[in-house]
């Protein structure tokens, strides 16, 4: 079975460390129990799939704006690119062609959907594995997997089944109802839905040719405007007689939410802060230098980025995406890089000239890609660590103190030998981050003058 991992989102909910390039499937907030470092729930959720099936068998489906943080987070795991944001049939399909053209799987083959951003135990995704068996066993269009409901939701949808016993024949769905018809549905025997999929290639082979769509990778990514912006049980499940589901009655969470996140912290605080003792129930999650205190208030999370500050009551904080305007993602503040990570120091514009000012990280053995810029020029300043710079095909060592000048249009890249700190202020017309011509992204391919 190969498993195509769902990623996606544009960082509302948990602002103001998540943004649009950084969804709440990023934030390095939970504690590895093996390691007893922080990680993200995309790391915790790949690691453990890595219990279930093998590296080579995993995939993950993403938008442009999340590549370079998954790299950064997961290493060279190979990564479908979705042309633009779309819902999550669109992007299904576009992974199952990468798996028929550059993984070789047959038609036959079962293939296994599964988000990043559920919090469970390893024995949830056991449970995928033993739907690849019963999908193959009983010859079913589709497998999924249905969670035992512990209080009537109105944010799930639900499964109903025909009938239930060494696994469920679903007879049909209902999507998200009031609690009172939730708690009717409970009583009846329907599980969550936990948007869980498994299903045979030829599955979505199908749907696409006699939708006259192409089941060709290359072709089907330049079509990929055109494909319904629908989801994948809309646009598939609902409309498919033949489906099995299993039942998992262990841990499952939706951590979407500041007030549900916290939940699964196992400190109080993370980064520069501290809580009086009579602070029950707090927690300040703090990515600045500058100390965080808070004095006497329970029940509330204070998170600070660079993007912002957030203080909020547990029980208010879903209410984070209704309060939230366009103009608080106009620029990431922060951003996770396949190089390391930056952040925005300062942003200043007259009538004709901008300047940015941003602080950068390369981590060691490292670098950024041979690029230049048209629209503005840069200095600078190396604050920290030891790297090798080239500028227009002239290369040199370069340490703590010194800085330099990249004129517009100069080729430009630099290696970090260790952990290498700069201070970058941008200065143009127009800074925008697509300012950059890349011509080579590994620092072996550039070429050196002699």
């Amino acid at each position: 079975m190969k498993l195509i991992l769902l990623s996606g989102g544009s960082g509302t909910r948990l602002w103001p460390l998540s943004n649009d390039s950084r969804a709440k499937q990023f934030l390095k907030v939970l504690r590895n129990e093996t390691t007893n470092e922080l990680e993200s729930m995309v790391q915790r959720v790949y690691h453990q799939l890595l219990d279930v099936v093998s590296p080579e068998d995993i995939i993950i489906t993403t938008n442009a704006a999340q590549v370079d943080i998954l790299r950064n987070q997961l290493g060279n795991i190979p990564i479908v690119i979705e042309p633009e944001r779309r819902d999550t049939f669109p992007a299904i399909a576009l992974a199952c062609m990468y798996l028929k053209d550059y993984l070789s799987i047959s038609e036959d083959e079962i293939v296994g959907v599964v988000s990043v951003d559920a919090f469970v135990d390893v024995a949830f995704y056991r449970k995928v594995k033993e739907l690849e068996i019963l999908v193959k066993g009983t010859k079913a269009d589709i497998g999924l997997l249905g969670i035992k409901p512990t209080y009537p939701s109105s944010k799930y949808g639900y499964l109903i089944p025909a009938y239930c016993k060494d696994y469920m024949r679903v007879d049909h769905f209902v999507e998200k109802p009031s609690e009172v018809v939730a708690q009717t549905l409970i009583e009846n025997g329907a599980y969550w839905n936990s948007g869980v999929f498994v299903f045979p290639l030829h599955l979505i082979l199908n749907q696409l040719i006699n939708n006259h769509f192409p089941v060709n990778f290359a072709h089907l990514q330049k079509e990929f405007p055109s494909l319904p912006n629908n989801s994948f049980d809309y646009e598939i499940v609902e409309n498919l007689k033949n489906i099995v589901a299993l039942t998992y009655d262990g841990y499952w969470k939706d951590l979407g939410t500041w007030n549900t996140l916290t939940e699964e912290m196992s400190q109080k605080v993370i980064g520069n802060g501290g809580l009086s003792d009579d602070s029950i129930n707090t927690h300040i999650v703090n990515e600045l230098d500058l100390p965080v205190k808070v004095l006497g208030i329970s029940n509330v999370v204070v998170a600070v980025s660079a993007d912002g500050i957030l203080v909020t009551d547990k029980s208010a904080s879903s209410r984070m995406k209704d309060m939230l305007h366009e103009g608080l993602f106009s620029r990431p503040m922060y951003e996770e890089r396949r190089w390391g990570w930056y952040r925005v120091l300062d942003f200043t514009k007259t009538d004709n000239r901008e300047i940015l000012t941003k602080r950068l990280c390369i981590n060691a053995d490292k670098n950024l890609s041979y690029q230049y810029h048209n629209l503005r020029e840069e200095i600078w300043t190396i604050i920290s660590g030891k790297a090798l710079f080239i500028q227009d095909g002239k290369i040199r060592l370069v340490y703590p103190g010194e800085t330099l000048h990249i004129p517009l249009g100069s080729m430009h890249s630099i290696y970090a030998i260790e952990d290498t700190e700069i201070i970058e202020v941008q200065m143009g017309n127009s800074l925008v981050e697509e300012d950059i011509v890349r011509l080579e992204y590994n620092w072996e391919d550039i070429k050196i003058n002699q």
